[in-house]
């Protein structure tokens, strides 16, 4: 009895260190970050053709990404080395922004790991995850992944000898925190994710188009130069390629939404396109590097086999024919870290970021940057321990 109540207590304890650091993180450098990025909020219904604008800091300046991939927030929440996960990955996060100071952040899916979370409201590990974002002023935007809505799964350690230990949920809110709640085991789904995550005023998440629902993030983004708002730099689309509560595989409607809606905005293709997901398209294996990794694919890691999508509906064959997409971006498999050209378009991982998730190689994140007049996209990783590499030119 003494021995489960120490569990408790220290693991109360390393919950309320971990949402203190995501808030606090390194609050002398976020003091002094001056960011400089203007937002242009254009709120629109799901379905309008009006785009939400991100302007570039001034005209010539490159602007540059961020991609956190595969964060895995949540992960075993219920033990000791859960929690401690989640500082590491705010780690991470901070010391890449620290680094590079981007003007935007992609979080590119499983920010959480669902099926591990017993509360009700996933969203305060959400929160949590993109609090190095949202504490520097940075504007972010999300994809989900296949961990983000899963449900529960009950670890089978819990069924032993002795039977089901009692099990105490306790909220991740400081301001809550000697609040315990009722374990729910329901999950959180991405409708009520989204809900969550836009109401903060940096967010350009979306819902997407109520059509295309359960598969919910889906939407495009345009960053414009500050002296002409209305020409689009580049268009930044987002497809959520599913998992989790619904298969993996990013339909034939959400093609046909893509092809419909860059016909709208972009029909003569000459404004760049970028695209972002969370798990592999098919075209992953097609593109892969055997063993090593050689030219003229670019990485460091090539340590597993591409865990694709389901099935192809039409979305690749419609990006590769278009000669404004320039890559497309994905996170997933932890042990890939390549770019690799495919057709005429490039098709990269992301670095995985967080602390949670499987394997042990170190961590990091992709940076993406652009110029305009004339356009050029290249990308490289930067290290937890700040050191970059696998540097290449995208377009």
């Amino acid at each position: 009895m003494v021995g489960s109540t120490w569990k408790t207590l220290l693991l109360r304890a390393l919950l309320f260190l971990s949402l203190l650091y995501s808030t606090i993180g390194k609050s002398s450098s976020s003091s002094n970050h001056h960011h400089q990025t203007t937002i242009r909020f254009k709120m629109a219904p799901p379905d309008a053709a009006a785009e939400r604008q991100i302007t570039m800091r001034r005209e010539g300046a490159a602007f540059k990404v961020a991609l956190f991939a595969d964060l895995h927030f949540g992960e075993d929440a219920w033990t000791n080395w859960g929690p401690l996960q989640d500082i590491h990955s705010v780690n991470v996060m901070n010391t890449v922004l620290d680094y590079e100071n981007p003007d935007f952040v992609i979080y590119l899916g499983d920010v959480i790991t669902a099926n591990n979370i017993m509360i009700e409201n996933a969203s305060l590990y959400w929160d949590q995850a993109t609090s190095p974002a949202r504490n520097r002023g940075i504007p972010w935007a999300s994809v989900f992944g296949n961990h983000d809505d899963a449900s529960f799964e009950w670890p089978l350690d819990w069924f032993s000898a002795p039977g089901i230990p009692p099990i105490h949920c306790t909220q991740t809110s400081s301001i809550s925190y000697s609040v315990e709640e009722e374990c729910s085991f329901r999950g959180t789904g991405r409708l009520e994710l989204m809900k969550n995550e836009i109401k903060h005023n940096a967010s350009f998440s979306s819902y997407g188009p109520r059509r295309l629902w359960p598969s919910v993030s889906n939407y495009v983004l345009q960053v414009s130069s500050p002296n002409e708002p209305q020409s689009p730099v580049a268009f930044l689309y987002f497809l959520d390629s599913g998992g989790g509560s619904y298969p993996e595989v990013i339909s034939s409607g959400q093609t046909e939404w893509f092809q419909k809606k860059a016909q709208e905005i972009n029909a003569d293709s000459r404004v760049p396109e970028i695209i972002f997901w969370h798990i592999p398209s098919k075209a992953y294996k097609a593109a892969a590097p055997k063993f090593s990794i050689r030219k003229p694919c670019v990485g460091s890691i090539n340590k597993e086999k591409v865990a694709a999508q389901e099935a192809e509906t039409g979305i690749m064959d419609l990006l590769a024919k278009r000669t404004s997409v320039k890559a497309i971006f994905v996170g997933h498999n932890h042990g890939l870290d390549w770019c690799c050209p495919y057709k005429k378009l490039w098709l990269c991982y992301a670095r995985h970021t967080g602390y949670g998730g499987y394997g042990d190689w170190p961590r990091g994140a992709r940076i993406l940057e652009f110029t305009h007049k004339p356009f050029s996209l290249r990308s490289w990783i930067r290290m937890e321990d700040g050191n970059v590499h696998s540097e290449v030119v995208l377009s």
